[in-house]
């Protein structure tokens, strides 16, 4: 009879982190089962399809277990000492034969879930030593990174929506009942959405795309794709024009107030209702009804951040929280206070050390918090040709897959066949790592412990949960901040303890002494409560005694430490959110910038687009009266609830089913183009072109045509089983590296222009 326990832990496939259960059959070190965690304080037993995916993830067939290289186009399996040392000494080689800027980096989105991950990388990148960084978040959500470093001081002081207890939700480009918060992590949204009508409180929903969250909404109004800040800037005017400006009690340290308004003053609705699309009088009757609420929130996400105007849109939609009083308050925007926060915020850079446009790209698009821009990453490797001393010719990829993830892949997998040398810290072989000369495959989530160091600071409630390895990994393994550690070890001429002890070491000393929440105890007093075992464990340990809800190392004490929080199974409330201002401010002068400089200087670019705008739809109107203008046909991604990255398509637990990567179109452009659901299109932009099968469909404004992200599972080389017989189309293949958001260098993933034609043989 086999013995069988549960282990209490978070799932860690998307920002939700929701608690799961998951039984383990201990004699064959095996899950029977995942559900939800009932006693789960924050998701409450909820649970969606992903969760599952955990153990199929650990089951997979094509996961890797140990190191391989690549040999004459085929994969070796090696051992862990031979893969460190090709992976270290081909980066080193090439650093020491072409400098430092000869590698490159990039990192996926799945780091910022893994605990060792988002404690470790930062050892490598500085052993690494390049300036070429990349990642998932410039495809992402850097817009509102670099909004709220410029407005309140720090890239993820971003202002959280109160959902829980906001009684008017105004969402653009966001949909929360599949994402479950995005840079607002909120697990059970169906229920939270569900619970603000039941109180009188009213959903709208601004998006080219009906979703699944406009579908429940009390009001959905579709936009044309691109235009939120336009949108953003009408609402502005109307809360100054119309006298609804009230900014309560953070007017009291907020600067910009004039300038703003006279900004907004050129984007009436009367004057941006053409490009938009959303009538004058709806914009006027939003805005009042959104500033007589009593607690009202505006929220945008992935489709307000990967546009042109995305770092505009971002700052506007927090403008609008603030103007109608509705910042760091309840039921507004609040900040979180995470457990392994700091107690006390250091003081506030001042202007000219942000970590902002520091260095450039090679077409001269700023850095932001350490990285360039991944839109520009095939030009990075490129460079001007072979003799380019600062063009990337060696790189590191962890957990990421660029070629799908990226603009252009296209361009990016021929880049990366001129690499001299590449090394992947990923458990799969796919469209990226292919092209890597070595692997390095770390522990699957299961078989390590963990805890959300990233998405406690982007919650609706503070919480604290440790999540218990539910599964013994094979003793050969390794963790992936073992990985990391041994290779900033090696490049930096040192061993893996050294480096842990060097993380470690660093952070104790910003955690306890002068300026810190523990002012009275030193390092060595400190250290002597915390573990010596290297490791995330003990890092984490010395992050709650010294956070906001800590014991401050004093075991009697109230207050957190990992053994609290280790004994508490199904995690620990720390309650709702907190009014936080200005001390969490890190703006140098402790005030909310509400026109930042950087900010300004790039509305003349929206006032040119409206212009632009207008003026197409003159011309198209003189042309032929009797026609309404017409407009080129632009591309839009959606999200799904069985995927969230592109790795996910090999889990068959997620596969299964109808085919999901279709491309959307609406009845009336199809009747115009030729297209039938069951057909196939064929898809053209400035870059790229593919074909895809057809869903008609009103959920898509006419003019708008829609493919999920994620897909594109069928280039030679990876190794992908389940993904392979389903690869869909990869929809990046159409996005243009050269269209950014001027001010970010994120890349345009949403309005893309295309051509839409029914396939040939169709």
């Amino acid at each position: 009879m086999s013995t069988t326990d549960t282990v209490y832990r978070q799932c860690t496939l998307c920002e939700a982190h929701c608690g799961v259960a998951v039984t383990v059959d201990r004699d064959q070190n095996t899950v029977t089962t995942i559900r939800g965690d009932q006693d789960d304080p924050f998701s409450r037993g909820y649970l969606c399809p992903k969760a599952y995916a955990l153990k199929g993830l650990n089951e997979d067939p094509d996961r890797l277990r140990r190191p391989v290289k690549r040999v004459d186009g085929q994969w070796v399996e090696i051992s862990w000492e031979e893969g460190f040392a090709l992976a270290a000494d081909g980066l080193k080689a090439t650093r020491e034969r072409y400098g430092v800027n000869a590698l490159g980096s990039y990192l996926g989105n799945p780091n910022v879930h893994n605990v060792g991950s988002t404690l470790y990388i930062p050892a490598l990148l500085r052993a690494l030593g390049t300036r070429k960084r990349f990642s998932a978040s410039s495809v992402d959500q850097l817009p509102k990174q670099l909004s709220s470093l410029l407005m309140f001081g720090g890239g993820f002081k971003i202002p959280i929506p109160d959902v829980d207890r906001t009684d008017f939700f105004l969402v653009l480009g966001a949909n929360p009942l599949v994402s479950n918060g995005s840079l607002m992590t909120a697990p059970d949204m169906k229920s939270r959405l569900r619970a603000l009508k039941q109180r009188g409180g009213k959903l709208v929903v601004i998006d080219p795309r009906r979703s699944e969250t406009a579908e429940v909404a009390d009001e959905h109004h579709f936009i044309r794709p691109g235009t939120d800040a336009l949108l953003l800037f009408s609402i502005v005017d109307v809360l100054f024009s119309e006298g609804l400006v009230d900014l309560g009690q953070v007017g009291a340290f907020s600067r910009g107030l004039d300038q703003l308004r006279d900004l907004a003053a050129n984007f009436s609705p009367e004057n941006t209702a053409a490009a938009t699309g959303i009538a004058a009088d709806t914009v006027r009757r939003l805005s009042r009804e959104f500033a007589a609420a009593d607690r009202a929130v505006c929220y945008g996400r992935i489709g307000t951040c990967t546009q042109q105007f995305g770092t505009l849109a971002s700052w506007l939609i927090d403008c609008v929280t603030i103007l109608t009083g509705n910042l760091d308050r309840p039921g507004g925007a609040m900040f979180p206070l995470p457990a392994t926060g700091p107690a006390v915020e250091p003081k506030p850079k001042t202007a000219d050390k942000r970590p902002y446009d520091r260095w450039r790209s090679r077409r001269g698009l700023s850095e932001s918090f350490g990285e360039l821009p991944a839109a520009t990453m095939a030009e990075e490797i490129e460079g001007s040709g072979n003799d380019d001393p600062e063009r990337i010719r060696a790189l590191i990829t962890v957990a990421g897959n660029p070629i799908l993830s990226t603009p252009n892949g296209a361009r990016l997998a021929d880049a990366f066949r001129s690499l001299s040398f590449m090394v992947s810290v990923d458990f799969y072989i796919n469209e990226t790592t292919r092209f890597a000369d070595v692997i390095l495959p770390p522990t699957a989530p299961l078989e390590h412990p963990g805890y959300d160091l990233v998405f406690t600071q982007l919650a609706v409630r503070n919480i604290a949960k440790y999540s218990p390895a539910a599964l013994e990994p094979a003793s050969d393994s390794r963790d992936q901040w073992q990985i990391l550690a041994e290779l900033a070890g090696r490049l930096a001429g040192a061993d893996a303890r050294t480096v842990d002890e060097m993380v470690f070491s660093y952070l104790l000393s910003r955690a306890v002494g002068d300026g810190t929440g523990c002012p009275e105890l030193n390092a060595t007093a400190a250290r002597a409560k915390l573990s010596d075992k290297p490791g995330p464990e003990r890092i984490l340990d010395l992050m709650l005694r010294a956070g906001p809800h800590g014991d401050r190392f004093d075991d009697s004490r109230d207050g957190l430490s990992l053994a609290r929080v280790q004994a508490a199974t199904h995690g620990i409330d720390l309650g709702p959110l907190e009014p936080r201002l200005p001390g969490y401010l890190g703006t140098p002068d402790a005030h909310i910038d509400l026109a930042p400089d950087l900010l300004v200087a790039d509305v003349p670019r929206l006032s040119e687009y409206l212009r632009d705008a207008a003026d197409a739809d003159a011309e198209a109107t003189s042309a032929d009266a009797s026609q309404a203008p017409t407009r080129p046909m632009v591309l839009i991604g959606r999200r799904l609830l069985r995927t969230n990255n592109s790795w996910m398509g090999n889990i068959p637990s997620l596969a299964k089913g109808p085919d999901r990567c279709t491309l959307f179109v609406h009845p009336d452009d199809a009747a115009r183009i030729g297209l039938s659901t069951g057909s196939s299109a064929c898809v053209r932009s400035r870059v790229g072109e593919l074909v895809a099968p057809v869903s008609l469909t009103d959920e898509v404004m006419p003019g708008v045509v829609s493919l999920p992200h994620g897909f594109g599972h069928n280039d030679d080389g990876s190794q992908l089983t389940v993904a392979r017989g389903k690869p869909g189309v990869n929809v990046n293949l159409l996005v243009d590296e050269e269209q950014v958001d001027a001010v970010s260098g994120n890349g345009v993933l949403s309005g893309i222009p295309v051509e839409i034609s029914p396939a040939l043989g169709t």
